[in-house]
């Protein structure tokens, strides 16, 4: 609804703005041009990133680590930058992660995809398509049971071949329950963390 409404203001705006500016005989070129250019701002607004948490277990025992994970999914014909892009301009792809009383490991980070951009030339390191980034979180023996909520909130900017949007940060909060040692804990979420060997 929000985006509906801010896009209806920019159509108005635009076509007030046309309106004056444009010769008479001239008006529905103009307004062939605005609804253009807005459907095109729509497009790219709907192609953005979805982003989600999961862990590799329904629960988590007190003492134990459980895998976890942030997933982007990019829409084809887009990408982010990765991790750690090839030149200093690029705004890189980044994961800051935040719980009370577990230790967090490192984000693991996917190898890159390298490629030549129509706009670049000199190769660059893009994530595209679905990217897992992967971590770990440890909970002591004694910490208690009940939800636990990690935070991530991770940065990156969207592309296409020919443009860069405005850089974008996402936060999330990815609830997680802990159990004492001794209960049964069932592996989920194969797709992103592989089946158990």
């Amino acid at each position: 609804m929000k985006l509906r409404n801010q896009l209806r203001r920019l159509f108005m705006i635009a076509l007030v703005s046309a309106t004056l500016m444009v010769p008479a005989g001239s008006f529905d070129k103009a307004v062939h041009m605005v609804v253009a250019t807005t459907a095109t701002t729509a497009r790219q607004e709907q192609a953005d990133i979805t982003i989600n948490g999961f862990f590799a277990a329904d629960k988590v025992r007190q003492g134990r680590t459980v895998q976890a994970a942030i997933v982007l999914d990019i829409p084809a014909g887009y990408h982010v930058n990765a991790h750690r892009p090839f030149d200093k301009f690029s705004i890189p792809t980044v994961v800051q992660l935040d719980a009370s009383g577990v230790r967090l490991s490192p984000v693991s980070y996917p190898r890159p995809t390298v490629r030549r951009l129509s706009f670049s030339n000199e190769p660059l390191a893009l994530y595209e398509g679905r990217t897992v980034l992967r971590f770990n979180v440890t909970v002591p023996a004694n910490h208690q049971t009940g939800i636990l909520e990690l935070k991530a909130r991770v940065s990156y900017q969207r592309c296409n071949d020919e443009v860069c949007f405005p850089p974008a940060k996402r936060d999330l909060t990815i609830p997680l329950m802990v159990v004492s040692a001794r209960e049964t804990v069932k592996r989920i979420n194969g797709e992103y963390f592989g089946k158990r060997k």
